[in-house]
This record gives C-alpha cells, structure tokens and sequence, in this order.
C-alpha cells in the first residue's frame, strides 16, 4: 500500500520526475544521514573531541549496508528514524569508536541536516528544469512576437494582442518565482547542530567551532540560532514551491483554454498515446497542462501544514515537526512533474498560425469597438463616443455586418472623423505595444536565467 501518489509507481512517475523521486527516496535519506555523521565525526575530530577514525569508518558504511525496513520498523517504535539509524551505524562500526558517534548532537540534528542536503540536491533538479523551461518560453515569445491573436477579457475577445505577448506573460510569471530561488537556497540550505535543547552544551567551549566546521563540511550555511523549533526556513521553501507551481498554472490554464475545440489556436506536443481517450479514439487531452493544475490544486494545502508546523512547542514539539516530513518532499516531487510538463510545453507547444488570423475576424471587426471609441472621444466626447460605439457594436451583433461598415455608414460621424476612424481598425499600434511588452520581458528572463545558472555553479 502506499499514502502518497508520488510514491506509488503507479501514479508517482505522472506527477513527479524520477530524478525527484530518487532525491528524497529512503536509500538517498539514509545516504544523507550518513553523510552527516561522517562530518561531524570529521568536525569533532578537528577539534579533539574524538579519534579521527572515525569519520572514515563512517563513511566505510554504504545505504545499502543497513536494513531500511528494519530502520523503519524501528522507527515506528522512536518516532524518528534517527534513534534506530544509529544503533545500526554503531553496531557496524569499530567497538572502540562506537560510544564516540553522534557526540553532542540530537536526532532534529541529523534529520534536519539530511534533509537539508537533499533538498540542496532537489533545488539542483529545479534550477535546471526552470532555466530550460525560462530558456524555452524566450524562444515561443520571440517566434511570435508579432504573430496577431485575440486578447480575451473574462473569456470574451477584448482587443488584439500578439501570441508572443501571451508567452511573454507565462514567462514573466515563472521568472518571477525563478529570481527568487538564489536567496532562498542562501537562506534556507543551513545545518542543524544545536544539541537536545539547542545549547550544544555537550560540546562546551568548543561548540561554536565545531559547529562552522560541521556545516562547512557539508557546504551548508551556519544560522545564526538553533532552528529546531523556528520553522520558517521550511515554511519559506514550501511557500517557494507553491508560488512556482502556481506560476506554471497560469501556462497550464492558458493552454487548457487555447486548446478546446471552439477556440483551437494551439495544442500539446504530440506523441502517439499521449492524452488518448478509452471510449473515443479522437481525444488528444492536455496531459501536460493537466499534470500541472493537479500539483496546483494539492500545492497549496501542503504549503499550509508547513506554516502550521510554525507553531512549534518549547524545544521539540510532538507532532508539528514530523508533519513537515509528508508535506515538504511532495511539494518537491509536485514542483518536478510540473517543471517537466511545463519544459515539454515550452519546447514542444503547436502554435496555429491559421486559427488565431480566423479567431481575430470571428465578431466582424468588435475587437476594435475600443480603439474606435478612442479616436471619436476628443471630437465627441467619452461618453457620447463610447455610446455611438456601443450601438454600432449592437448592430454588428444583429446584422452581421462588420463594426467597420457599420461606423462608416453612421451619418451622425462627422466627415472630418472619418480618415481617423478608419485608422483604428490597423492592428500595427496593437502589435508594436505587444512587442514592446515582450521584448522587456525577454530581457529580464535572461538575467533570472544567468542568476539561477550563477547559484548552481557557486554551490
């Protein structure tokens, strides 16, 4: 039986990558908890707390040497994996190195540290998923950076746009959450060795020292207070990760909504199999938009159990700190499927040229009843513009003949507003102010992207 989607192998490869999922798997848990012992063995010894052998016995100990089930049954009786995790490292270490594992430091210490490493291991995946799919976007905006297409307010034509400004939106959303990551690798990838209460007094004099040394061992940052019951370093991260599945939402909505059969102006990459029906053998549905709106619609609700977690008791809480444990990884694992589904769009999307030209002639020339209005208002007024306009839109809706005609035979326009008028039926101002919105935001996407590839290179 399993408890989370992204475990199962049934479902776990739809929603989270395998490179994910092998990140926060229990053999990588355990890989990183022994990674964390050999460092403090390494710390401690540095500073004569104990023999230096230690550390090279600890890392003479592979995953695969200890009994997952059996760590986890034992886990079940401790409440944290911890306690049984090092019984079994002891029992495979040197008798006379054994009473010196794991001095000073407390069961939080190791979790929190292993977890640590492997959410540095999963920012990783993120970082290069995020700067393909930024990188992939920048190519579907500057491809169609002039292409004309509808722009709809409450799903109704409003006035044109270009398709290039509708990538150059998806991107600007995503490289908002992107900028951010630098920071909050800075901020939340710290090591945790403070000790049962957080004093690290078992280390005396010398806990300072070993605690920098500890945390330079494994390339993690120093915080400047025990964080075993100051959770926002978790909260923030999953807040992260909420906001760039939403993010990638705004893509996936767009997508749904541009490939219904009414509309039609683009469609996922296709492969054979891909987004079939069992009953109709016609469908090819948006797996891919569909993959990213289920991460959204779960996403938000795991981001709450972190922050709930904030209300942490005393020292060591009971219970908020092992609830981080469901919600932290899945929103990682979330984040990945999304990530991969949003590059196979970015990279992949079919764009109809054809459809958007058809789409913009659909309501005979209503998409420019606004600029109209605009062109008459200095000689006419607003409201006495926008009314004119308004009845001629009527008209349009009525007879079916296009809002163009219908100005143009109005006798009540004078004839000097007529070549003006005319005027605001030329899609150039449109497509010059959306190529003006999509050229900022190339520019800024190439920073966000040389900033993420920066993060990755200093770590």
């Amino acid at each position: 039986m399993t408890f989370s989607a992204l475990d199962s192998e049934l479902t776990g490869p739809l929603f989270a990558s395998d490179a994910m999922r092998a990140v926060f798997s229990d053999r990588q848990r355990v890989a990183a908890m022994l990674r964390v012992e050999a460092a403090l063995a390494e710390a401690e010894a540095a500073h004569g707390l104990v023999p230096k052998g230690l550390a090279i016995a600890i890392r003479r100990i592979r995953p695969d040497d200890l009994d997952i089930a059996e760590l986890g049954r034992g886990t079940a009786a401790a409440a944290v994996p911890t306690i049984p995790f090092v019984k079994a490292v002891e029992a495979r270490l040197p008798e006379n190195l054994r009473g010196h594992l794991h001095r000073g430091a407390t069961s939080q210490d190791i979790v929190d540290t292993a977890l640590v490493l492997q959410m540095a291991a999963a920012f990783d995946l993120i970082a290069a998923d995020l700067a393909a799919t930024l990188n992939g976007l920048a190519g579907l905006t500057r491809r169609h950076r002039r292409t004309p297409q509808v722009g709809r307010t409450y799903g109704q034509h409003a006035a044109p746009i270009t398709f290039g400004y509708t990538a150059a939106l998806w991107l600007a959303g995503i490289a908002d959450a992107a900028r951010a990551l630098p920071a909050l690798r800075q901020r939340v990838l710290v090591a945790s060795l403070d000790g049962p209460v957080g004093t690290l007094a078992g280390l005396g004099d010398r806990a300072d020292a070993v605690r920098r040394s500890f945390a330079g061992e494994l390339g993690l940052g120093v915080a400047p207070a025990p964080w075993h019951t100051l959770r926002a370093r978790p909260a923030e991260a999953g807040a992260w990760l909420a906001g760039l599945i939403g993010a990638l939402a705004k893509l996936a909505t767009d997508v749904v909504h541009l490939t219904a059969t009414e509309i039609g102006e683009v469609a996922e990459p296709h492969e054979s199999g891909r987004g079939g029906s069992s009953a109709m053998p016609h469908k090819q549905n948006p797996v891919s938009a569909t993959v990213i709106l289920a991460a959204h619609g779960a996403a938000p609700g795991l981001a709450a159990t972190l922050f709930a977690s904030m209300a942490a008791a005393g020292e060591r809480p009971a219970g908020a700190w092992q609830a981080e444990w469901h919600a932290l990884t899945q929103l990682f694992g979330l984040a990945s499927g999304a990530l991969r589904e949003a590059r196979r769009l970015a990279e992949g999307l079919m764009v109809d040229k054809a459809r958007m030209r058809a789409n913009l002639d659909m309501t005979n020339g209503l998409l420019f009843a606004g600029a109209a209005a605009a062109r008459l208002a200095p000689k006419l007024g607003r409201e006495a513009a926008h009314r004119l306009v308004e009845r001629a839109a009527d008209q349009v809706r009525a007879g079916g003949a296009s809002l163009q005609a219908v100005l143009a035979d109005d006798p009540s326009i004078p004839q000097r507003l007529r070549a003006p008028l005319a005027a605001a039926f030329d899609m150039t101002p449109d497509i010059e102010a959306a190529a003006a919105v999509t050229d900022r935001v190339l520019a800024d996407a190439r920073s966000v992207v040389a900033s993420i590839a920066k993060g990755v290179r200093q770590r």
